[in-house]
């Protein structure tokens, strides 16, 4: 039997909508309230959080210069990526696969995974991650920049420091981890 079959489970019926929540519009190109933040050389904006999609997911538009992406890591949630322009080398548990504007990718919870921007152009890339909550260490440790493009301020030695420390520390909240390529 396919997981497509109905089934003699009784079904749950479908809450009433709940009219407290309401539709949210991000444009990352126009809107100010958005925040554009500065995340280890790349500019990420949270174009939905939390707040908007009462925990379920989080939606977050990433640009990400040649050479930009996040080191080897892991997390205990889903994880997805649409690449809308340019491209991006992928690593999901040691194995290199190139992402072309267009492509999508998903990780899988708990999945050791990284990407890199080894072209010569910046990527554009819409990030999804369910449940929501990436945002939320995005903006614990992020540096507030001007628009969705802006390069993050190049840090100096101290503060580069600072910055690794802080990460370090607030990984577990955000159940994530760094691990080894």
């Amino acid at each position: 039997m396919s997981r497509h079959s109905i089934t003699s489970q009784p079904v749950s019926p479908i809450p009433p909508d709940n009219l407290l929540r309401n539709l949210t519009t991000a444009d990352p190109n126009k809107d100010q309230s958005l925040p554009h933040l500065g995340v280890a050389g790349d500019t990420y904006t949270i174009l939905l959080g939390c707040q908007n999609t009462d925990g379920r997911y989080c939606l977050i538009d990433m640009f990400v210069p040649p050479g930009g992406g996040p080191p080897y890591h892991r997390h205990d949630f889903e994880e997805s990526f649409t690449v809308i322009e340019g491209e991006i080398e992928a690593a999901f548990r040691g194995e290199k696969s190139v992402v072309r504007a267009g492509s999508s990718v998903n990780i899988p919870a708990n999945a050791p995974h990284s990407f890199i921007n080894a072209s010569q152009q910046p990527a554009r890339l819409l990030c999804i991650c369910a449940p929501a909550g990436l945002e939320e260490f995005f903006l614990a440790i992020g540096v507030p920049v001007a628009s969705r493009t802006t390069p993050p301020p190049q840090p100096d030695e101290a503060a580069e420091a600072e910055m690794k420390a802080k990460i370090t520390a607030l990984l577990p909240k955000y159940r994530t981890e760094m691990v080894r390529a």
